[in-house]
């Protein structure tokens, strides 16, 4: 099977032949349709966060269960399911039994610890593989099986209620879907970002105000708007500088929530933070509940993910059209155009 994998030299990424993976006990194999081309991919391919040499790439992938190993009692054959980041916990510790399963020390991610979805075949573990509705498209249903879950979170984790202002910070993959879940939970956006084309993108989608941080004032302008400030953040954008306008962007009690991952640090004024009880806290993709709900949104047509898809041998040019920071919304590799030259139409075509 085709995979693109991260090179030997564990600073890229690259296409190759390898052996489709048979399903251990509790696994079921997947014949990939689409998966997204995230950030973090990115990140891992380029080694950021320790060279990972060999893994299959991809964390938004979408596809169709073909074979089932031993002990499998939730999947059946011809299930439609997602390969997200979070792929699965230990299930036993103290985040994995309180909802917070992402936060698990044992935690495997898809396409960085094991291998993951930009590839024909993939793996899922029984208990962690979430279900796709019928009524969502799979191009659209890859880009919320890591941005739209995210930034969903996100929404949720900074407490903003509907008709209070939220502020999203980078408007690209992510950041186009954050302002369509916090526009379909009633709240009022504000969209940061220094393209002109990712911020009409996000007016379109339900964005009450865009902001050009490259010819304005963001900060002075989100307090103009907000009446002294949001009540929320998120701050999607691979910035330091975004991070930093977002906690001064936030009015007294204001909570700050991080999603994007620069390799940097932030600042924080101390006694900004203690007289104006600032919060921030950091948000990880989201639990196998939390991709229900977002899938859900996309299957009655509240949130549309803006997609485009492209062969599997394009990887390399589309890593580097995201890094220069060209990409609108997001990118989607199709694997369903490799299979089946036979016609016959059947499912181990390449074993």
């Amino acid at each position: 099977m085709k995979a693109a994998v991260v090179n030997q030299a564990g600073d890229g990424v690259e296409v190759v032949e390898k052996a489709v993976p048979t399903p251990g006990i509790g696994q079921a194999l997947v014949q990939v349709e689409y998966c997204g081309v995230c950030h973090t991919d990115l990140h891992v391919a380029a080694g950021d966060y320790g060279k990972k040499p060999g893994v299959v790439l991809g964390h938004e992938g979408i596809g169709k269960v073909v074979e089932l190993g031993e002990g499998v009692h939730n999947l059946k054959v011809g299930d439609r399911v997602s390969i997200a980041w979070f792929y699965s916990g230990c299930g036993v510790c103290e985040y994995c039994v309180t909802g917070r399963e992402t936060f698990c020390r044992e935690v495997k991610n898809a396409g960085y610890s094991v291998d993951g979805a930009m590839a024909e075949y993939c793996l899922v573990e029984d208990n962690y593989a979430v279900k796709v509705p019928d009524a969502l498209d799979p191009v659209q249903a890859s880009s919320i099986t890591c941005a739209g879950v995210t930034t969903y979170k996100g929404v949720k984790v900074s407490n903003v209620k509907a008709g209070q202002w939220l502020v999203v910070f980078g408007a690209g993959g992510l950041g186009n879907l954050g302002v369509q879940y916090a526009k379909a939970l009633g709240l009022r956006v504000i969209a940061v970002d220094i393209n002109d084309d990712k911020l009409a993108l996000a007016k379109e989608v339900g964005a009450e105000v865009v902001i050009n941080g490259k010819k304005e004032d963001t900060v002075a302008r989100i307090k103009e708007i907000t009446d002294g400030g949001a009540q929320g953040v998120i701050c999607t954008a691979v910035s330091k500088i975004a991070f930093n306008q977002a906690v001064d962007a936030v009015r007294p009690g204001g909570r700050v929530v991080c999603i994007g991952l620069p390799p940097d640090t932030m600042d924080l004024s101390i006694p900004r933070l203690v007289f104006d009880g600032i919060e921030v806290v950091g948000s990880l993709v989201g639990t196998r509940e939390d991709l229900a709900e977002a899938f859900d949104f996309g299957a009655r047509g509240l949130v549309k993910p803006v997609v485009e898809t492209c062969p599997v041998d394009a990887v390399g040019q589309v890593f580097e059209e995201m890094h220069a920071g060209k990409i609108q919304g997001r990118k989607v590799l199709d694997f369903t155009k490799e299979a089946h030259a036979c016609g016959c139409g059947c499912a181990h075509h390449h074993h």
